[in-house]
């Protein structure tokens, strides 16, 4: 997929954060159930993790506008558990991702996947990608989703057995541009994993910052899942924003799979590359307790 936002003005996140949103109410009040029906899926390849020895389902969390739904995993027991904020691609909390929650609270984490488009469309109707980025992504402002993952990783230190000492952020595609984000917003962050996310694109007043112009402001180490087949992200422009971190004194790891196209871990999509979505999730889990995060 390639690297989207809208043209417009430059400006700064910071400032966009600080500055009163105008709210909506919720589209989606509840999560979709299945797959995503805006792309091909290979039903075959798909992993299901059980919920043995974890507690997990769609919760509310409270947000400024009203409950926002989510999905929760998290080990059964007292806790507190280190706390993975997982950002979801441009389809939604699907299936896949509350998979990937699943499979985080079988590794010991506190994992929620809050919908953050819940209030720009209903992903779980929608079947086109390109209306999806028109209508819902590049619509959805910054700083919403920016306070939305704030509220989630509150509720989750409070309401979900997290231990707010230990956060971390892990997201895909649309989610793994986010990190990046996120990572130069919160201050007390440990780790962050973004898989395959666009660095570059232009800037609109409600998203005017790319992840590489960010890059050298990350607060935590950030660990960079990308593939050498990719034909929206090129290779360059990721290890462009590498460098510029590594030039203000940031971590930034990056690993590229040179025949790993977009998509490689999203095992629902002729995409997903096993060998490459293996070892990718093999070093995220380490590099997270590398960074005390588990």
């Amino acid at each position: 997929m390639a690297e989207h936002n809208t043209a417009g003005d430059a400006g700064e996140l910071e400032g966009l954060i600080s500055s009163p949103l105008s709210r909506r109410g919720f589209v989606m009040t509840s999560l979709m159930s299945g797959l995503t029906l805006a792309t091909t899926r290979v039903e075959a390849q798909v992993i299901h993790t059980d919920t043995t020895g974890i507690e997990a389902g769609e919760v509310k969390i409270p947000a400024a506008d009203g409950p926002m739904p989510a999905y929760r995993a998290v080990p059964q027991g007292a806790g507190p558990f280190p706390i993975v904020l997982v950002v979801e691609e441009i389809f939604g909390v699907h299936d896949y991702i509350k998979d990937i929650c699943r499979r985080l609270a079988k590794a010991g984490y506190c994992a929620v996947a809050p919908e953050l488009y819940a209030r720009q469309g209903d992903l779980s109707t929608m079947t086109d990608p390109k209306v999806i980025i028109r209508d819902v992504i590049s619509k959805t402002p910054d700083a919403q989703w920016i306070g939305d993952l704030d509220a989630t990783a509150a509720w989750a230190s409070t309401a979900a057995k997290g231990d707010a000492h230990r956060l971390a952020v892990m997201g895909w595609c649309r989610g793994g541009r986010d990190v990046w984000l996120y990572a130069a917003h919160r201050r007390d962050l440990k780790a962050a994993v973004a898989w395959y996310g666009p660095v570059g694109g232009e800037r609109t007043e409600i998203q005017p910052r790319t992840a590489g112009d960010v890059a050298a402001e990350i607060n935590a180490p950030l660990l960079a899942l990308y593939g050498g087949a990719d034909q929206g992200i090129p290779v360059a422009s990721v290890e462009e924003a590498r460098d510029r971190a590594k030039a203000a004194g940031k971590s930034v790891e990056l690993v590229v799979y040179p025949d790993a196209p977009h998509g490689f871990h999203a095992d629902y999509r002729p995409s997903y590359r096993r060998e490459a979505a293996e070892d990718g999730w093999t070093r995220a889990l380490a590099f997270l307790k590398a960074h005390d995060v588990g």
